[in-house]
């Protein structure tokens, strides 16, 4: 996939420049290598540097999930995740899933607002999944990051 001069494709072997990026979405080494096992690798890159990642992976035979997904800082605000999430949905249309889940912070408001954006909606709330799973606690936005909102989208609801 291109998009003008920059590429994207999917990556098997993960860099330190790939790690920073990942860890920026998730702090945790240990729950990102285990989503790396099992999921795929997509690596937008601009002359020949990692501009942003995206994990996916399949969580049932007609659903698949972004476990991660992650922007340089430096450009944020440029449509480069709204294009990395136009890329997961086609990527599910063509591999026939029903289905695309994302998960994030209930205090995420940016990410939230984007994935709405988008045609996903929130269909459940995994009450402390950040207090339970991260041993460092996580504040975002002046609050203690508790809880993930799990967001679905309707594969068909999104282009119909």
């Amino acid at each position: 996939m291109t998009n003008n001069d920059t590429r994207i494709e999917l990556v098997t072997t993960v860099t330190p420049e790939h790690w920073d990026l990942l860890l920026s979405a998730d702090p945790s080494k240990k729950l990102v290598q285990n989503y790396l096992q099992s999921g795929m690798l997509f690596v937008q890159s601009k002359d020949g540097h990692p501009i942003a990642v995206m994990v996916l992976q399949e969580l049932t035979s007609d659903k698949l999930e972004i476990k991660n997904i992650a922007v340089d800082p430096r450009l944020e605000n440029q449509g480069i995740a709204t294009r990395l999430l136009q890329d997961a949905v086609h990527f599910a249309k063509v591999h026939h899933y029903q289905q695309l889940q994302i998960g994030t912070g209930s205090t995420s408001f940016k990410q939230l607002y984007l994935y709405q954006k988008i045609g996903f909606r929130v269909t459940e709330i995994k009450r402390n999944f950040f207090v339970k799973n991260y041993v460092q606690p996580i504040h975002e936005n002046g609050l203690l990051l508790r809880d993930m909102l799990v967001l679905t989208l309707a594969i068909s609801d999104y282009y119909s």
